[in-house]
């Protein structure tokens, strides 16, 4: 297109300076006509490429619209498969419970009649329990898919963001984060661990005005993934991440389950956050030391300000809930709120100070 035009315009240019040289026109009336013939195939150019650059959107707009609409076909097919799987299960039972009552016509004796009856119990509550898990997932599935669109349409997020759920963070609470980003104006948040949530949290803080985001990863190659996702998608001005490999931190409660010592974050990887106005504790993995979020309490609580809100996620494992008891019992006027998220989650405040 651009040689097109070219060729057009260095024509145009030629005829006007053969009008001039011809003496048909003044030089300074073919400079101008020129000049007008030049600005016009600008015009031209330019209305082209808009024009392209809309396609070009529009096309990408519908691509992401069936995207949606294929994960959420993806969760109904699922859906709909498990309740084949149930009614399959369902009339295995009842061809059971036929051959049961056949026995029991028999006059089969007493012990036989009562293995019987163990049998159709263990049945009937595995069944109730595989209707419960999947009654349970569907509407767990549900719950991710409207927090995904609406954390979508608060952060204006860009194309091919990040997955959730699985290792990374749920989008209930990551909606519950971003929800605390938007009600109270943040300059510092501070993420353990990094990934996927590190890029939706960055976008949440540039639609909320800006701000700054600081997460702290323990694996070096997971550091340079994430960064990597948050230069895609052009967002490091406003997320650092921070290697921070795990080292010994020692406790100062005798009876602390790690009385010895624990791994947790490198403490000079923190040694210049202050005023923390968000904390998301979604790190150390729980498999490095048994309560391994806890020293996030002791390291990163004195460096929060008094406005700040915490949460901690996966309180639905027994260890983040004792987490939770000895934060509260070592900080008078922390307060705490359980919020049913897929995960679990607890959001602490001051309330005293």
């Amino acid at each position: 297109m651009w040689g097109a035009l070219a060729g057009v315009a260095a024509c145009g240019v030629v005829l006007f300076g053969g009008i001039a040289v011809a003496g048909v026109l003044a030089w300074a009336a073919a400079a101008q006509l020129a000049a007008t013939w030049l600005v016009g195939l600008g015009v031209v150019g330019l209305g082209i490429l808009l024009r392209r650059v809309a396609i070009r959107t529009r096309r990408l707009h519908l691509a992401l619209e069936r995207h949606e609409r294929g994960s959420a076909d993806a969760m109904v097919r699922d859906r709909v498969e498990l309740l084949d799987r149930i009614a399959t299960v369902a009339a295995r039972v009842e061809d059971t419970r036929s051959v049961l009552d056949e026995l029991r016509r028999d006059d089969l004796p007493e012990l036989g009649a009562d293995i019987v009856q163990r049998v159709e119990d263990r049945q009937d509550r595995r069944f109730a329990s595989l209707t419960k898990h999947v009654s349970r997932q569907g509407r767990d599935d549900y719950e991710q898919q409207v927090a995904w669109r609406e954390l979508r349409e608060f952060v204006r997020a860009g194309p091919f963001m990040p997955a959730l759920r699985g290792w990374a963070a749920s989008p209930d609470v990551l909606r519950l984060v971003v929800r605390a980003i938007r009600e109270r104006p943040r300059t510092l948040v501070v993420e353990c661990g990094s990934g996927a949530s590190s890029v939706w949290l960055g976008y949440a803080l540039r639609r909320a005005g800006g701000g700054r985001l600081v997460a702290l990863e323990h694996d070096e190659r997971y550091a340079d993934l994430t960064r990597r996702m948050v230069a895609e998608h052009e967002l490091g001005d406003i997320v650092e991440i921070r290697h921070a490999p795990l080292r010994e931190w020692v406790p100062e409660e005798p009876d602390a389950p790690n009385p010895s010592g624990q791994p947790w974050y490198d403490p000079r990887a923190v040694a210049d956050l202050v005023d923390i106005d968000l904390l998301f504790v979604d790190g150390p993995p729980y498999f490095t030391a048994a309560e391994a979020r806890y020293p996030a309490g002791p390291v990163l609580l004195p460096r929060c300000r008094d406005s700040a809100v915490v949460v901690l996620d996966d309180t639905s494992r027994a260890d983040e809930r004792a987490v939770s008891d000895r934060w509260l019992s070592a900080n008078p006027g922390l307060v705490c709120e359980e919020v049913p998220v897929e995960k679990g989650a607890h959001v602490f405040t001051w309330g005293g100070r």
